[in-house]
């Protein structure tokens, strides 16, 4: 028979055995390592609370603590919320990452990476290089 995934669509690899977890939007019980996995920083107050807690605070600058906490997700959970989507087959082949979204500013590095890769091109338009590594 013909496989769908490389993986059978787990992370299991050499192990018998995996504890399961429970899905938190269906709660279904889904193997750990077959469940779609989500890490979620989030601020103990809204934006509207931090705001009024702010104006009223006696401190200038004062740090609130974040909630730290991991989610699994089914397969049919996630696809159902749009986690995740349905590959082609040709698609699926594709093991590279997604790219990262980082909240706090990183994004704008490789952007200005990009920049200066591509202000060196421009500055060098009229030579060939040529590189050897």
């Amino acid at each position: 028979m013909t496989k769908k995934r490389r993986n059978n669509g787990r992370n299991k690899q050499g192990r018998g055995h995996v504890k399961y977890v429970r899905c938190e939007s269906s709660g279904a019980r889904v193997p750990k390592d077959k469940a779609i996995k989500k890490y979620i920083i989030r601020n103990i107050i809204d934006a509207a609370g931090m705001r009024d807690l702010g104006e009223a605070s006696v401190y200038e600058q004062y740090a609130l603590p974040k909630m730290y906490y991991k989610v699994y997700y089914s397969v049919s959970a996630a696809i159902h919320l749009r986690l995740v989507k349905n590959r082609s087959r040709l698609a699926r082949k594709d093991r590279t990452p997604p790219p990262r979204f980082r909240p706090g500013g990183n994004n704008n590095n490789n952007n200005n990476q990009n920049k200066t890769n591509n202000n060196n091109n421009n500055n060098n338009t009229g030579t060939a290089t040529t590189r050897t590594s």
